[in-house]
């Protein structure tokens, strides 16, 4: 079975990001999946969203995503996970087809900066259920630890996965660094946010920009923003 999978926990983002995620892979993806979300609170999500209640592991936010790789998970086949900060705007089957059975994530964005850069952004990633429970019974041992060692999950990812494929950098793009001018960002009433209603530059090949930091899809002030993700 292939799942397209999504994480909301707390209040960072309302069942509205959920929605919206669900209505753009629907859209735009045209493999048999199931689309699941794992939550503590299912109020107001979408009734054909399958909800799984997250476990009470005293984790919090990202903290919650390695337990995508236990084989305790209540799912088999392929996971496509994907933050609730993204826009999905074209086709998306390739996602699932590239590389299959390969543990599949994000170059991060800083390669704009540095072009050799290989670390992780786990905004998108896909692997095989249970192929990493060793990984998760290492970080579920002891949880305090790997906190600590790492700022964040996608920093955990990358000391343990060895064996992993990096999505062509074309495909998903930073909309902030990439689709747009970094320089065009600037703080207003406190936020991040973007100075002027540029057209985003979008390459043929992509099919999903990644909202890390500020403005998220549903605070951007820009007419691109509105459109694909409204």
């Amino acid at each position: 079975m292939n799942y397209i999978v999504c994480l909301k926990w707390g209040k960072k983002y309302s069942a509205e990001y959920v929605n919206k995620l669900y209505d753009m892979t629907q859209r735009h993806c045209t493999i048999k999946h199931q689309f699941v979300c794992f939550t503590e609170d299912k109020r107001d999500i979408n009734p054909n969203i399958i909800i799984h209640k997250l476990p009470k592991f005293n984790l919090e936010g990202w903290w919650l995503k390695p337990y995508f790789f236990s084989k305790d998970l209540p799912l088999q086949g392929t996971i496509l996970y994907f933050d609730l900060d993204v826009i999905v705007f074209r086709n998306i089957d390739k996602l699932f087809s590239y590389k299959p059975g390969s543990f599949c994530i994000i170059r991060d964005f800083n390669r704009n900066i540095r072009k050799d850069f290989d670390r992780f952004n786990s905004s998108v990633f896909r692997l095989q259920t249970g192929m990493y429970d060793n990984i998760w019974q290492s970080f579920f041992a002891n949880t305090v630890h790997h906190v600590q060692r790492n700022r964040g999950d996608q920093d955990w990812m990358y000391r343990h996965i060895k064996n992993f494929s990096f999505w062509p950098d074309e495909w998903i793009q930073s909309y902030k660094w990439e689709m747009r001018d970094r320089r065009d960002l600037a703080i207003f009433e406190g936020k991040r946010n973007f100075v002027n209603d540029a057209p985003p530059k979008i390459l043929s090949d992509t099919s999903v920009a990644v909202f890390h930091g500020e403005p998220n899809p549903g605070n951007a002030n820009d007419t691109w923003v509105k459109e694909h993700w409204g």
